[in-house]
C-alpha cells in the first residue's frame, strides 16, 4: 500500500482495486489480517488461493472452497522451483 511500483511492476493499496483478471492469489500474510479481505478476493474470482506456511487457516479455506475457489497449502518459491505453480 505504501509504493505505486516495485522493481518496475504496477502496485495497487488493495485488493478491490485490481484492474485484471486474477489467475491466483498467493498469501503471505498471517489469516487475522487477511481474513477481513476475503470477500473481496472471492469477488476477483482467482481459479486458486495458495497459502503459504504459517498462512493457512480453516475459515478462509471454507469461504474460498465453498465460493468454488481452489485451495492450496504449499510454499509458493517451491511450486516456481520445481516448475509446479
Amino acid at each position: 500500500p505504501y509504493h505505486p511500483e516495485v522493481a518496475g511492476i504496477p502496485c495497487v493499496a488493495a485488493v478491490d482495486q485490481l484492474q485484471a483478471k486474477v489467475d491466483t492469489v498467493t498469501v503471505y500474510v498471517r489469516a487475522d489480517l487477511l481474513i477481513k479481505d476475503v470477500a473481496k478476493i472471492i469477488a476477483l474470482a482467482p481459479r486458486r488461493v495458495i497459502f503459504n506456511p504459517g498462512t493457512e487457516s480453516a475459515e478462509m479455506l471454507a469461504a474460498f472452497n465453498e465460493a468454488g475457489i481452489a485451495t492450496e497449502e504449499a510454499c509458493t518459491l517451491v511450486l516456481l522451483r520445481t516448475g509446479q505453480f
